[in-house]
């Protein structure tokens, strides 16, 4: 009779830990199409220095205890910390400028596979042991990126090569953020890499300074609050509940991009499109739940 109690306590951090995520899918499908819909009017190089711009004194509000002179010094993995950020400049970049002309349901049936990208990258940079099941399952995600592209029967077209590309280079974001987190504090990494992007991107973006409507306000600083708060969401997501259990729900967003492709862009993923994300998106739920199995089997 105490069992039950006891295991609806130990659950609720994990359900709360769900919450959010479902929480900031929401808010970066919201963000993807305000910023599908700004590179209509503006350079995506702007919209992007902007987005982080708005966002830096909301990280620097929400972690008011670490000061940013204080994440410089506590970091163990400058370089690294460095060489993540630049990856996570180029893949946005590319993704926003991307969004300009395609749907955001076809860029995100290509980044579902991120997951399984992870996971085959881990097994060679971080030595994460990937049992025959997951590699079959990464297997059957690229198949279906395969049915998403249709190589040879179908041009692949500028943007579609620039989601892939920014596909590859995201994953290669998040194996190098598994590897910093064994030195950095997760609020170090998340703190660091705002001060580091608007830094960096400030090199860029005032060069592509243009007029600004009015109207277009409001929505630069909605992006950038979207952007922080979705971030911070996740992280404290990941704080409270094991990845394997949180990556599931990471999948709504794909449900976010259809529906706002449908809803404020008049765009619809075609046939074969659905039918490749769905196998990628259940490769990587079938990928997630063996993660899940491995890791209770020693307990």
């Amino acid at each position: 009779m105490v069992a039950r109690p006891a295991l609806a306590v130990a659950r609720a951090p994990e359900l709360t830990g769900i919450l959010l995520t479902l929480v900031a899918m929401g808010m970066f499908g919201t963000m993807d199409g305000l910023s599908k819909a700004l590179v209509q009017s503006y350079p995506p190089q702007l919209v992007l220095w902007l987005r982080y711009l708005m966002a830096l004194p909301l990280v620097i509000l929400a972690l008011a205890p670490r000061h940013p002179l204080v994440a410089m010094r506590q970091t163990r993995a400058f370089k690294l910390q460095l060489l993540r950020c630049l990856f996570l400049i180029v893949e946005t970049g590319l993704v926003i400028t991307a969004f300009k002309t395609l749907p955001l349901a076809n860029a995100h049936s290509i980044f579902a596979v991120t997951p399984l990208v992870v996971t085959a990258l881990s097994f060679f940079f971080l030595g994460e042991q990937v049992g025959w099941r997951r590699w079959t399952a990464v297997a059957i995600g690229f198949v279906g990126v395969l049915i998403i592209l249709r190589p040879g029967l179908m041009p692949l077209g500028r943007d579609m090569a620039f989601i892939v590309v920014a596909m590859l280079l995201y994953a290669t974001y998040m194996v190098l953020t598994r590897l910093v987190a064994r030195v950095d504090a997760a609020d170090t990494s998340y703190l660091l890499q705002s001060i580091l992007m608007v830094l960096m991107l400030s090199l860029m973006g005032p060069f592509f300074l243009t007029p600004i409507a009015l109207r277009h306000i409001p929505l630069l600083v909605l992006l950038g609050v979207l952007g922080a708060a979705g971030h911070y969401f996740l992280v404290q997501a990941l704080a409270l509940a094991p990845a394997v259990v949180v990556q599931p729900f990471t999948y709504t967003l794909l449900l976010w991009a259809v529906g706002i492709g449908y809803l404020f862009f008049g765009d619809l993923p075609d046939v074969w499109t659905g039918v490749g994300a769905s196998l990628v998106v259940g490769a990587g739920l079938y990928a997630a739940w063996r993660e899940h199995r491995r890791r209770a089997i020693p307990a």
